[in-house]
């Protein structure tokens, strides 16, 4: 423990509690490209992001707070309906359903896409709603195993994310990739969290084989 920093963060005297406040430290304010680069449809020039991006962020909003889920398969696997509707297909996962349940009950959503060696990342808001139509499912199917539902999202706004957090994180950089093995495994923090109910070797062991083999 950081006593210190733990000491710094529990000061609350400085804290910017409403949006004057955070003025007076974010004097400055967003720069006239800022917002021009704000669209509420999918703009041509956007599309070419969402095609390309295999891999995205989805944030919801429940009874128990925020989630946020990733979302993942070949590029252009969030596909685009007309210039303000994304169908996202919800791909086999562990059943926990979070964002599914959070958007039963309240329908905002926000996506982040992002594309592997490019900086800028591109930041969508809407709302969803959760479609189980098989023929719409269908359209999704890959090796003949549709998803089981459809996210039919409604896009409000659009807008790039310039690249300052990818720079500096150095995320593509192969060179800062994390050794494997490095981090406690899945079955270690399992075993751990469930008082070594759960057989540590055993699950490490099987887990590339089973995913594998449930990615659909």
């Amino acid at each position: 423990m950081n006593a210190e920093l733990l000491a710094l963060a529990s000061d609350r005297s400085q804290d910017l509690g409403d949006e004057a406040a955070l003025r007076r430290v974010y004097a400055d304010g967003p720069g006239e490209t800022s917002l021009a680069k704000v669209a509420d449809h999918l703009h041509p020039l956007y599309r070419p992001y969402i095609e390309a991006s295999p891999f995205a962020v989805l944030a919801t909003l429940g009874e128990l707070g925020l989630d946020t889920s990733p979302r993942g398969d070949c590029p252009g696997f969030v596909r685009i309906a007309d210039a303000h509707t994304l169908l996202l297909p919800d791909r086999r996962g562990n059943q926990r359903i979070d964002s599914l349940r959070n958007i039963s009950r309240d329908p905002r959503v926000a996506l982040l896409f992002l594309i592997p060696g490019v900086g800028e990342a591109l930041r969508v808001n809407g709302t969803a709603r959760i479609s189980a139509l098989p023929a719409l499912c269908e359209q999704f199917a890959v090796d003949g195993k549709p998803p089981a539902s459809v996210l039919v999202v409604q896009v409000s706004t659009v807008f790039f994310q310039c690249a300052r957090a990818i720079k500096r994180s150095g995320l593509w950089n192969p060179a800062q990739h994390v050794e494997h093995g490095t981090l406690p495994s899945p079955g270690a923090i399992l075993a751990c969290l469930s008082r070594e109910s759960i057989d540590s070797t055993a699950y490490d062991a099987a887990l590339q084989a089973r995913q594998a083999a449930t990615l659909y």
